[in-house]
Protein backbone atom coordinates (compact mmCIF):
# COMPACT_ATOMS: atom_id res chain seq x y z
CA UNK A 1 0.00 0.00 0.00
CA UNK A 2 1.40 3.37 -1.04
CA UNK A 3 2.02 5.76 1.86
CA UNK A 4 0.00 8.95 1.55
CA UNK A 5 2.25 11.96 1.00
CA UNK A 6 1.82 14.72 3.56
CA UNK A 7 1.46 18.10 1.85
CA UNK A 8 3.61 20.80 3.47
CA UNK A 9 1.39 23.22 5.35
CA UNK A 10 3.63 26.09 4.29
CA UNK A 11 2.30 25.87 0.73
CA UNK A 12 -1.13 26.87 2.04
CA UNK A 13 0.17 29.68 4.25
CA UNK A 14 0.88 33.37 3.89
CA UNK A 15 3.73 35.05 5.75
CA UNK A 16 2.80 38.56 6.82
CA UNK A 17 5.82 40.58 7.92
CA UNK A 18 5.31 43.60 10.17
CA UNK A 19 8.04 45.99 9.04
CA UNK A 20 6.72 49.41 9.96
CA UNK A 21 8.70 50.00 13.14
CA UNK A 22 11.10 52.90 13.53
CA UNK A 23 13.64 51.29 15.85
CA UNK A 24 14.44 54.51 17.69
CA UNK A 25 17.03 52.83 19.95
CA UNK A 26 19.28 52.51 16.89
CA UNK A 27 19.51 56.31 17.00
CA UNK A 28 20.81 57.90 13.79
CA UNK A 29 20.89 54.55 11.94
CA UNK A 30 17.11 54.84 11.61
CA UNK A 31 16.94 58.55 10.79
CA UNK A 32 16.45 57.78 7.10
CA UNK A 33 15.32 54.13 7.15
CA UNK A 34 13.09 51.80 9.15
CA UNK A 35 14.76 49.28 11.44
CA UNK A 36 14.00 46.29 9.13
CA UNK A 37 15.90 48.12 6.35
CA UNK A 38 19.08 48.56 8.41
CA UNK A 39 22.09 46.81 6.88
CA UNK A 40 23.43 43.66 8.53
CA UNK A 41 26.14 41.07 7.96
CA UNK A 42 28.03 42.60 5.05
CA UNK A 43 25.42 42.51 2.28
CA UNK A 44 21.94 41.87 3.71
CA UNK A 45 19.25 43.86 5.53
CA UNK A 46 17.63 42.85 8.81
CA UNK A 47 14.30 42.02 7.12
CA UNK A 48 16.00 39.50 4.82
CA UNK A 49 16.16 37.00 7.70
CA UNK A 50 12.38 36.79 8.26
CA UNK A 51 11.75 36.77 4.50
CA UNK A 52 14.40 34.09 3.88
CA UNK A 53 12.96 31.96 6.68
CA UNK A 54 9.56 32.13 4.99
CA UNK A 55 10.96 31.30 1.56
CA UNK A 56 13.18 28.47 2.83
CA UNK A 57 10.24 27.07 4.82
CA UNK A 58 8.24 26.70 1.62
CA UNK A 59 5.92 29.70 1.98
CA UNK A 60 5.24 31.28 -1.40
CA UNK A 61 2.82 34.05 -0.47
CA UNK A 62 4.35 36.95 1.44
CA UNK A 63 3.06 40.38 2.45
CA UNK A 64 5.16 43.13 4.03
CA UNK A 65 3.45 45.95 5.91
CA UNK A 66 5.54 49.13 5.91
CA UNK A 67 5.03 52.54 7.50
CA UNK A 68 7.90 54.54 9.02
CA UNK A 69 10.37 56.03 6.48
CA UNK A 70 9.73 53.14 4.16
CA UNK A 71 11.41 54.26 0.93
CA UNK A 72 14.74 52.50 1.55
CA UNK A 73 12.93 49.33 2.62
CA UNK A 74 10.50 49.35 -0.32
CA UNK A 75 13.33 49.94 -2.79
CA UNK A 76 15.24 46.99 -1.33
CA UNK A 77 12.17 44.72 -1.51
CA UNK A 78 11.47 45.72 -5.10
CA UNK A 79 15.06 45.00 -6.14
CA UNK A 80 15.74 41.87 -4.13
CA UNK A 81 12.39 40.14 -3.72
CA UNK A 82 10.72 40.55 -7.10
CA UNK A 83 11.14 36.94 -8.27
CA UNK A 84 7.75 35.60 -7.12
CA UNK A 85 5.51 34.54 -10.03
CA UNK A 86 1.68 34.58 -9.96
CA UNK A 87 1.49 31.71 -12.44
CA UNK A 88 3.18 29.51 -9.81
CA UNK A 89 0.65 30.60 -7.17
CA UNK A 90 3.26 32.91 -5.65
CA UNK A 91 2.85 36.50 -4.55
CA UNK A 92 4.85 39.24 -2.86
CA UNK A 93 2.89 42.29 -1.72
CA UNK A 94 4.36 45.48 -0.29
CA UNK A 95 1.63 47.04 1.83
CA UNK A 96 2.40 50.61 2.94
CA UNK A 97 0.04 52.35 5.33
CA UNK A 98 -2.20 53.94 2.70
CA UNK A 99 -5.35 54.94 4.60
CA UNK A 100 -7.35 52.20 2.89
CA UNK A 101 -9.85 51.92 5.75
CA UNK A 102 -10.06 55.57 6.71
CA UNK A 103 -8.75 58.78 5.13
CA UNK A 104 -7.27 59.77 8.48
CA UNK A 105 -6.06 56.43 9.81
CA UNK A 106 -2.56 55.02 9.40
CA UNK A 107 -1.60 51.67 10.95
CA UNK A 108 -2.48 52.11 14.61
CA UNK A 109 -0.84 48.90 15.84
CA UNK A 110 0.45 45.53 14.70
CA UNK A 111 -3.02 44.00 14.46
CA UNK A 112 -4.35 47.02 12.58
CA UNK A 113 -1.54 46.61 10.03
CA UNK A 114 -3.11 43.26 9.14
CA UNK A 115 -6.75 44.34 9.56
CA UNK A 116 -6.45 47.16 7.04
CA UNK A 117 -5.42 44.62 4.37
CA UNK A 118 -8.02 41.93 5.10
CA UNK A 119 -9.46 42.10 1.58
CA UNK A 120 -6.04 41.44 0.01
CA UNK A 121 -5.36 38.52 2.34
CA UNK A 122 -8.78 36.91 1.88
CA UNK A 123 -8.46 37.19 -1.89
CA UNK A 124 -5.57 34.69 -1.83
CA UNK A 125 -7.64 32.09 0.03
CA UNK A 126 -4.77 30.73 2.14
CA UNK A 127 -5.61 28.51 5.11
CA UNK A 128 -2.91 29.76 7.50
CA UNK A 129 -1.37 33.08 8.43
CA UNK A 130 2.16 33.36 9.83
CA UNK A 131 2.60 36.79 11.40
CA UNK A 132 6.25 37.82 11.67
CA UNK A 133 8.30 40.68 13.06
CA UNK A 134 10.67 42.01 10.43
CA UNK A 135 13.43 43.20 12.74
CA UNK A 136 15.16 40.16 14.27
CA UNK A 137 18.15 38.03 13.24
CA UNK A 138 17.51 34.26 13.33
CA UNK A 139 16.98 31.14 11.21
CA UNK A 140 13.73 29.24 11.72
CA UNK A 141 11.64 26.65 9.86
CA UNK A 142 8.05 27.89 10.06
CA UNK A 143 6.77 24.54 8.74
CA UNK A 144 7.52 23.00 12.15
CA UNK A 145 5.50 25.70 13.88
CA UNK A 146 2.62 25.30 11.44
CA UNK A 147 2.60 21.54 12.05
CA UNK A 148 2.47 22.03 15.82
CA UNK A 149 -0.37 24.53 15.39
CA UNK A 150 -2.46 21.93 13.53
CA UNK A 151 -1.51 19.01 15.79
CA UNK A 152 -2.47 20.86 19.00
CA UNK A 153 -5.70 22.34 17.62
CA UNK A 154 -4.66 25.78 18.83
CA UNK A 155 -6.43 29.02 17.98
CA UNK A 156 -3.07 30.75 18.02
CA UNK A 157 0.47 29.42 18.33
CA UNK A 158 3.03 31.87 19.69
CA UNK A 159 6.74 31.54 18.92
CA UNK A 160 8.72 31.76 22.18
CA UNK A 161 12.34 32.01 23.27
CA UNK A 162 13.61 30.17 26.31
CA UNK A 163 15.53 32.81 28.28
CA UNK A 164 16.88 32.98 31.84
CA UNK A 165 13.88 33.95 33.96
CA UNK A 166 15.08 37.31 35.23
CA UNK A 167 16.29 38.33 31.78
CA UNK A 168 12.71 38.16 30.51
CA UNK A 169 11.57 41.34 32.26
CA UNK A 170 11.72 43.31 28.99
CA UNK A 171 9.60 40.83 27.01
CA UNK A 172 6.04 39.69 26.82
CA UNK A 173 6.17 36.44 28.83
CA UNK A 174 4.04 33.34 28.35
CA UNK A 175 2.95 31.55 31.53
CA UNK A 176 2.31 27.96 30.38
CA UNK A 177 1.13 24.65 31.79
CA UNK A 178 2.87 21.28 31.34
CA UNK A 179 1.55 20.95 27.77
CA UNK A 180 2.79 24.46 26.83
CA UNK A 181 -0.73 25.81 26.70
CA UNK A 182 -0.59 29.49 27.56
CA UNK A 183 -2.56 30.26 30.72
CA UNK A 184 -1.62 33.92 30.92
CA UNK A 185 0.29 36.52 28.97
CA UNK A 186 2.25 39.08 30.99
CA UNK A 187 3.82 42.16 29.39
CA UNK A 188 7.28 43.01 30.81
CA UNK A 189 6.76 41.40 34.24
CA UNK A 190 8.96 42.35 37.20
CA UNK A 191 8.92 38.70 38.34
CA UNK A 192 8.53 36.51 35.21
CA UNK A 193 6.94 33.09 35.69
CA UNK A 194 9.13 30.06 34.99
CA UNK A 195 8.12 27.08 32.89
CA UNK A 196 7.07 23.82 34.58
CA UNK A 197 10.00 21.70 33.41
CA UNK A 198 12.61 24.44 33.95
CA UNK A 199 11.51 26.94 36.63
CA UNK A 200 14.65 29.07 36.13
CA UNK A 201 13.67 29.71 32.49
CA UNK A 202 10.86 31.86 31.08
CA UNK A 203 9.18 31.78 27.67
CA UNK A 204 9.46 35.19 25.98
CA UNK A 205 7.37 36.07 22.93
CA UNK A 206 9.24 36.35 19.62
CA UNK A 207 6.42 38.29 18.00
CA UNK A 208 5.68 35.30 15.74
CA UNK A 209 2.09 34.04 15.57
CA UNK A 210 0.33 31.32 13.58
CA UNK A 211 -3.45 31.37 12.99
CA UNK A 212 -5.94 29.78 10.70
CA UNK A 213 -6.85 32.63 8.38
CA UNK A 214 -10.58 32.51 8.97
CA UNK A 215 -10.14 32.64 12.75
CA UNK A 216 -7.67 35.54 12.53
CA UNK A 217 -9.97 37.57 10.31
CA UNK A 218 -12.82 37.10 12.80
CA UNK A 219 -10.57 38.20 15.67
CA UNK A 220 -9.34 41.26 13.81
CA UNK A 221 -12.88 42.36 12.99
CA UNK A 222 -13.93 41.81 16.60
CA UNK A 223 -10.99 43.81 17.89
CA UNK A 224 -11.59 46.63 15.40
CA UNK A 225 -15.11 47.03 16.79
CA UNK A 226 -13.85 47.41 20.37
CA UNK A 227 -13.45 51.02 21.50
CA UNK A 228 -10.22 51.65 23.38
CA UNK A 229 -8.31 48.76 21.81
CA UNK A 230 -4.64 49.33 21.01
CA UNK A 231 -5.14 47.30 17.81
CA UNK A 232 -2.08 45.30 18.80
CA UNK A 233 -1.35 41.56 18.82
CA UNK A 234 0.63 41.55 22.05
CA UNK A 235 -1.64 43.92 23.96
CA UNK A 236 -5.08 42.89 22.67
CA UNK A 237 -5.41 39.92 20.30
CA UNK A 238 -3.21 37.37 22.10
CA UNK A 239 -4.46 38.13 25.66
CA UNK A 240 -8.08 37.82 24.43
CA UNK A 241 -7.41 34.42 22.88
CA UNK A 242 -5.54 33.25 26.00
CA UNK A 243 -8.60 34.14 28.08
CA UNK A 244 -11.27 32.88 25.67
CA UNK A 245 -9.68 30.28 23.42
CA UNK A 246 -6.66 28.01 23.10
CA UNK A 247 -3.20 29.56 22.83
CA UNK A 248 -0.11 27.36 22.65
CA UNK A 249 3.56 28.29 23.03
CA UNK A 250 5.95 27.01 20.37
CA UNK A 251 9.52 26.83 21.63
CA UNK A 252 12.08 28.24 19.21
CA UNK A 253 14.41 25.32 19.94
CA UNK A 254 11.96 23.01 18.12
CA UNK A 255 12.24 24.84 14.80
CA UNK A 256 15.52 26.73 14.94
CA UNK A 257 17.65 25.98 11.88
CA UNK A 258 21.26 25.14 12.68
CA UNK A 259 24.12 24.09 10.44
CA UNK A 260 26.79 21.65 11.61
CA UNK A 261 28.76 24.63 12.91
CA UNK A 262 25.98 26.13 15.04
CA UNK A 263 25.65 24.60 18.50
CA UNK A 264 23.09 26.98 20.03
CA UNK A 265 19.75 28.39 18.92
CA UNK A 266 20.60 31.85 17.55
CA UNK A 267 18.19 34.79 17.89
CA UNK A 268 19.11 38.44 18.25
CA UNK A 269 17.18 41.66 18.59
CA UNK A 270 19.74 44.11 17.22
CA UNK A 271 17.65 47.01 18.49
CA UNK A 272 20.41 49.06 20.13
CA UNK A 273 23.66 50.36 18.66
CA UNK A 274 25.64 48.15 21.06
CA UNK A 275 23.64 45.02 20.17
CA UNK A 276 23.87 45.84 16.47
CA UNK A 277 27.64 46.36 16.60
CA UNK A 278 28.19 43.21 18.65
CA UNK A 279 26.09 40.96 16.38
CA UNK A 280 27.96 42.17 13.30
CA UNK A 281 31.41 41.88 14.88
CA UNK A 282 30.56 38.39 16.18
CA UNK A 283 30.37 37.27 12.54
CA UNK A 284 34.14 37.74 12.28
CA UNK A 285 34.80 34.91 14.76
CA UNK A 286 36.45 31.78 13.37
CA UNK A 287 33.26 29.83 14.07
CA UNK A 288 30.52 32.41 14.64
CA UNK A 289 27.31 31.56 16.45
CA UNK A 290 25.39 32.50 13.29
CA UNK A 291 26.47 30.61 10.16
CA UNK A 292 25.88 32.79 7.10
CA UNK A 293 27.65 30.22 4.93
CA UNK A 294 24.93 27.57 5.38
CA UNK A 295 23.98 26.60 1.83
CA UNK A 296 21.02 24.57 3.06
CA UNK A 297 19.36 27.70 4.50
CA UNK A 298 20.57 30.68 2.46
CA UNK A 299 19.79 34.27 3.42
CA UNK A 300 18.33 35.81 0.28
CA UNK A 301 18.84 39.48 -0.50
CA UNK A 302 19.36 41.97 -3.30
CA UNK A 303 22.49 40.72 -5.08
CA UNK A 304 24.25 43.75 -6.49
CA UNK A 305 26.40 43.30 -9.59
CA UNK A 306 29.75 44.45 -8.24
CA UNK A 307 33.44 43.63 -8.85
CA UNK A 308 35.38 41.58 -6.28
CA UNK A 309 37.04 43.09 -3.22
CA UNK A 310 40.61 44.24 -3.83
CA UNK A 311 43.66 44.56 -1.55
CA UNK A 312 46.56 46.61 -2.89
CA UNK A 313 50.08 47.77 -1.96
CA UNK A 314 52.67 45.44 -0.52
CA UNK A 315 55.34 47.46 1.19
CA UNK A 316 56.32 47.84 4.80
CA UNK A 317 53.80 50.05 6.65
CA UNK A 318 51.54 50.24 3.61
CA UNK A 319 50.05 46.83 3.00
CA UNK A 320 46.38 46.21 2.23
CA UNK A 321 45.33 43.46 4.64
CA UNK A 322 42.39 42.12 6.62
CA UNK A 323 42.57 39.72 9.58
CA UNK A 324 39.47 38.04 11.04
CA UNK A 325 37.30 40.31 8.91
CA UNK A 326 34.46 40.16 6.39
CA UNK A 327 34.92 42.33 3.29
CA UNK A 328 32.11 42.63 0.72
CA UNK A 329 32.42 43.14 -3.03
CA UNK A 330 33.55 46.39 -4.63
CA UNK A 331 35.74 47.26 -1.63
CA UNK A 332 39.29 48.48 -2.13
CA UNK A 333 41.59 48.16 0.87
CA UNK A 334 44.48 50.31 -0.32
CA UNK A 335 47.47 50.03 1.97
CA UNK A 336 45.26 49.87 5.07
CA UNK A 337 44.88 47.31 7.87
CA UNK A 338 41.62 45.78 9.04
CA UNK A 339 41.25 43.67 12.16
CA UNK A 340 38.04 42.00 13.29
CA UNK A 341 35.98 44.31 11.11
CA UNK A 342 32.96 43.96 8.82
CA UNK A 343 33.03 46.07 5.67
CA UNK A 344 29.96 46.41 3.45
CA UNK A 345 29.85 46.86 -0.32
CA UNK A 346 31.68 49.69 -2.02
CA UNK A 347 34.00 50.88 0.76
CA UNK A 348 37.33 52.58 0.08
CA UNK A 349 39.91 52.39 2.88
CA UNK A 350 43.06 54.34 2.09
CA UNK A 351 46.73 53.98 2.92
CA UNK A 352 48.12 53.92 6.44
CA UNK A 353 44.62 53.69 8.00
CA UNK A 354 43.78 51.14 10.68
CA UNK A 355 40.29 49.79 11.41
CA UNK A 356 39.76 47.65 14.51
CA UNK A 357 36.33 46.17 15.35
CA UNK A 358 34.69 48.45 12.81
CA UNK A 359 31.30 48.01 11.15
CA UNK A 360 31.42 50.06 7.94
CA UNK A 361 28.17 50.35 5.98
CA UNK A 362 28.06 50.61 2.16
CA UNK A 363 29.87 53.21 0.07
CA UNK A 364 32.00 54.70 2.85
CA UNK A 365 35.36 56.37 2.27
CA UNK A 366 38.13 56.30 4.85
CA UNK A 367 40.92 58.79 4.29
CA UNK A 368 44.61 58.18 4.88
CA UNK A 369 46.07 57.79 8.37
CA UNK A 370 42.67 57.32 10.06
CA UNK A 371 42.54 55.11 13.17
CA UNK A 372 39.04 53.82 13.93
CA UNK A 373 38.30 51.45 16.82
CA UNK A 374 34.89 50.08 17.92
CA UNK A 375 32.84 52.11 15.45
CA UNK A 376 29.70 51.85 13.37
CA UNK A 377 29.94 54.09 10.29
CA UNK A 378 26.67 54.90 8.52
CA UNK A 379 26.27 54.54 4.77
CA UNK A 380 28.14 56.95 2.53
CA UNK A 381 30.20 58.62 5.26
CA UNK A 382 33.52 60.18 4.22
CA UNK A 383 36.05 59.85 7.02
CA UNK A 384 38.65 62.65 6.77
CA UNK A 385 42.37 62.02 6.76
CA UNK A 386 43.92 61.46 10.14
CA UNK A 387 40.68 61.07 12.10
CA UNK A 388 41.16 59.11 15.33
CA UNK A 389 38.15 57.49 17.02
CA UNK A 390 38.07 55.02 19.89
CA UNK A 391 41.11 56.15 21.86
CA UNK A 392 39.73 59.07 23.93
CA UNK A 393 36.11 58.56 25.08
CA UNK A 394 35.70 62.18 26.21
CA UNK A 395 36.63 63.48 22.77
CA UNK A 396 34.49 60.84 21.06
CA UNK A 397 31.43 61.72 23.16
CA UNK A 398 31.67 65.38 22.14
CA UNK A 399 31.87 64.58 18.43
CA UNK A 400 29.90 61.40 17.87
CA UNK A 401 27.25 59.11 19.38
CA UNK A 402 29.09 57.17 22.10
CA UNK A 403 27.24 54.21 23.60
CA UNK A 404 27.43 52.78 27.11
CA UNK A 405 29.82 50.09 25.88
CA UNK A 406 32.13 52.57 24.18
CA UNK A 407 30.99 52.06 20.58
CA UNK A 408 30.96 55.20 18.39
CA UNK A 409 28.22 55.68 15.81
CA UNK A 410 29.40 58.05 13.07
CA UNK A 411 27.19 59.76 10.49
CA UNK A 412 28.00 62.27 7.77
CA UNK A 413 26.23 65.06 9.66
CA UNK A 414 28.56 64.43 12.61
CA UNK A 415 31.59 64.56 10.32
CA UNK A 416 30.37 67.79 8.73
CA UNK A 417 30.06 69.41 12.16
CA UNK A 418 33.75 68.76 12.85
CA UNK A 419 34.58 71.64 10.51
CA UNK A 420 32.25 74.16 12.15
Amino acid sequence: MTEKRIQPLARDAMAYVLAGGRGSRLKELTDVRAKPAVYFGGKTRIIDFALSNALNSGIRRIGVATQYKAHSLIRHLQRGWNFFRPERNESFDILPASQRVSETQWYEGTADAVYQNIDIIEDYGVEFMVILAGDHIYKMDYESMLREHVDTGADVTVGCLEVPRMEATGFGVMHVDKEDRIVSFIEKPADPPGIPDRPDVALASMGIYVFRTKFLMEELRRDASQPGSNRDFGKDIIPHIVANGKAVAHRFSKSCVRSNFETESYWRDVGTVDAYWEANIDLTDITPELDLYDRDWPIWTYAEIKPPAKFVHDEEGRRGSAVSSLVAGDCIISGAKLRRSLIFTGARVNSFSMLDEAVVLPDCYVGRNARLTRVVIDRGVRIPEGLVVGEDPDVDARRFRLTERGVCLITQDMIDRLDT
